[in-house]
């Protein structure tokens, strides 16, 4: 944190998943995924920040959080708090018959990119879906049923179990983008598109099942 005097490293005492919460905001980073120690990052030579800071989590901003007037006098660098962010700001579905089925887009910081076919599977597309009030995933399709997007190609791979409520929750490791291009750019149905429930409004329509 920067204030006046210059940079400070924060505490772990001092900070909870509520800070972290306005952090990554404030970052534009999107949502927390972890709050690690020093263990994660190393230790800072800035001075030590050893209030408590005491977010409600909807904050635009640090510094309109409330911070306790007592110090932590316990706090060295051993104890220097670290933050993992979810690189995205935001998601959605475009270009199917609804906003709960088309090709998956990842928004980081301002620009949206789309995703690699290699690095999503159905728990990774049901937590989407889920996360957009759609349902749960009904399949995951390919760039010929959705067309093929532009720009960034996203290839960080969510590691979902399938039962969190939002991709956020998941954890995320890399993979090479070298292998990716918008050929493989990935498209989700969800349980809740207009399409799939017209078509399963059919006796004789097949393949309607949440779970194929």
């Amino acid at each position: 944190m920067f204030r006046t005097e210059g940079w400070y490293t924060v505490c772990d005492a001092a900070f909870d998943q509520q800070d972290a919460e306005v952090v990554c905001r404030e970052l534009d980073c999107g949502a927390p995924v972890q709050v690690l120690g020093e263990d994660a990052f190393g230790k800072g030579d800035a001075q030590m920040w050893t209030q408590e800071i005491q977010c409600r989590g909807d904050e635009s901003q640090i510094d309109d959080c409330s911070r306790s007037s007592s110090q932590i006098h316990s706090c060295s660098h051993d104890n220097d708090v670290g933050v993992i962010c979810s690189g995205y700001s935001d998601l959605r579905l475009v270009n199917g018959s609804d906003s709960c089925s088309g090709r998956v887009e990842l928004r980081f910081l301002n620009e949206w990119g789309t995703v690699c076919d290699a690095c999503w599977d159905m728990r990774a597309a049901s937590v989407l879906c889920r996360q957009l009030n759609c349902g749960i995933a009904v399949s995951v399709v390919g760039s010929d049923w959705f067309g093929e997007g532009s720009g960034e190609i996203w290839a960080d791979v969510f590691d979902c179990d399938g039962n969190e409520t939002k991709l956020s929750e998941c954890s995320v490791s890399s993979w090479s983008r070298a292998e990716c291009s918008h050929r493989r750019d990935v498209g989700v149905v969800c349980s809740e598109s207009e399409a799939h429930l017209r078509n399963c409004s059919s006796p004789q329509t097949l393949n309607c099942s949440s779970t194929q």
